[in-house]
């Protein structure tokens, strides 16, 4: 294997997670045990992905985590249990390699200045696309490098990996939320219905995670609607009818992006429309939507809940196994670079068994950039307003331990860079 001695660069990009900065530790502990060893002379963090590495907006990590050449623990410890992207996110879509040339002509000279030969960057489809495009434009480059992308989305919806960092802590806020709630709605014997809105545009997970009660306590929602299946009013109706003759307090668990028959979404009357750089539209009101049709329909008292970005920042609620993961997938990131590995995704492998295990291997990127993993068939009932125990056993695991948080002054500590 050809040694590559240089510098290294690690972003984050897209929506933050509980867990994106437990990745980042990994990281920074793998390049400074490379350092140790002088292959990676120095790890420079870019201040909101791609668009700081343009800039040059640079941050030296290495400086920052370690002393007299050893890492910081501790700070690496803290880093961990901070939430949302340390380092600045963004949402920049880069151009067709073979269409601007010139565009990562510039990156390059970045990387030159800097003697940067590893790019390390976490995020999720539409960051697999940017690892993926600078990948290609690479491989025709005389400008030796090595491209690692680094999975991270709550959404769990990335193609090529048993499920993504940052999932697991959303999921387990989400299934213990969505159970107090329902507790708090089984005080009173008047009828009513709160309807509790999850992220997720085109896949399910997320959403399917609340039901994780049902399968501990039988304290979960009663209904459970996820964008995989097309949603009807009519059987909305039906389903609460049913639901509202057993008991009086009904909870709904629903995704952002439910879709109708047509292709519309349920929320559409109630959203901006306005798109991001990736052509994504802004979601949001599903539930608002919903609890306007409960209204008219059924005339019970009715509220919506939309959970919003406590989902992906509610780090005091993190899971142990992700925390830990999102560290073991930095650290993996960093030593396939160093093996050779470039356009390249870690994906995460379950073992099988009874007992839950993982390991890490590499996936070409090509495969899995803006490809779409969405909740199985078989894991949602056959009426789809629910999901099967199958599913629930597959995100069991995930959501397992509880982290020893370091806090000061009654709050969590948490680290700025």
């Amino acid at each position: 294997m050809n040694v590559l001695k240089g510098a290294a660069v690690v972003g984050q990009s897209g929506g933050p997670t509980a867990a994106i900065n437990a990745t980042l530790s990994g990281v920074i502990r793998g390049a400074l045990d490379e350092g140790s060893k002088g292959v990676i002379s120095k790890l420079y963090g870019m201040r909101n992905g791609i668009e700081g590495l343009l800039k040059e907006n640079l941050v030296d990590l290495g400086g920052m985590f370690s002393s007299d050449g050893e890492e910081d623990d501790e700070k690496l410890r803290i880093l961990a249990q901070t939430p949302a992207a340390a380092l600045g996110s963004c949402r920049k879509k880069l151009p067709d390699p073979s269409e601007d040339p010139d565009f990562y002509e510039s990156l390059i000279s970045v990387f030159k200045k800097y003697d940067i030969r590893y790019f390390f960057y976490i995020g999720g489809n539409d960051s697999m696309d940017t690892v993926a495009k600078l990948s290609k434009y690479l491989a025709g480059s005389e400008y030796e490098m090595r491209c690692v992308g680094i999975p991270k989305t709550i959404d769990n919806d990335l193609a090529g990996t048993d499920h993504t960092p940052g999932f697991g802590s959303a999921a387990k806020y989400i299934a213990t939320t969505v159970q107090e709630i329902v507790r708090d709605c089984a005080v009173y014997s008047v009828p009513a219905v709160t309807v509790v809105e999850i992220m997720g545009r085109d896949a399910g997970w997320l959403t399917a995670s609340a039901a994780l009660a049902n399968l501990i306590n039988g304290e979960g929602p009663d209904l459970v609607y996820l964008p995989e299946r097309s949603f009807s009013f009519d059987l909305f109706l039906e389903d609460l009818k049913i639901a509202q003759s057993k008991k009086p307090g009904i909870v709904v668990a629903v995704s952002e992006g439910l879709r109708l028959d047509n292709g519309r979404y349920v929320g559409e009357g109630t959203q901006s429309g306005a798109t991001d750089v990736f052509g994504h539209k802004y979601l949001a009101g599903t539930a608002k939507a919903l609890e306007m049709f409960v209204k008219e329909k059924i005339g019970c008292k009715v509220r919506s809940i939309e959970l919003n970005l406590p989902q992906r920042c509610a780090a005091h609620l993190a899971s142990l196994t992700d925390i830990n993961e999102s560290i073991e997938t930095g650290l993996f990131a960093v030593r396939a670079g160093i093996e050779g590995s470039t356009g390249v995704m870690v994906s995460s492998v379950r073992g099988g068994g009874d007992c839950y295990s993982i390991s890490f291997r590499t996936e070409e990127i090509s495969g899995i950039a803006n490809a779409i993993r969405c909740v199985p068939d078989g894991y949602i009932n056959e009426r789809g307003n629910g999901v099967t125990d199958e599913c629930l056993r597959y995100i069991f695991p995930l959501i397992q331990g509880e982290c020893r948080t370091v806090y000061r002054d009654g709050l969590p500590v948490h680290i700025v860079i």
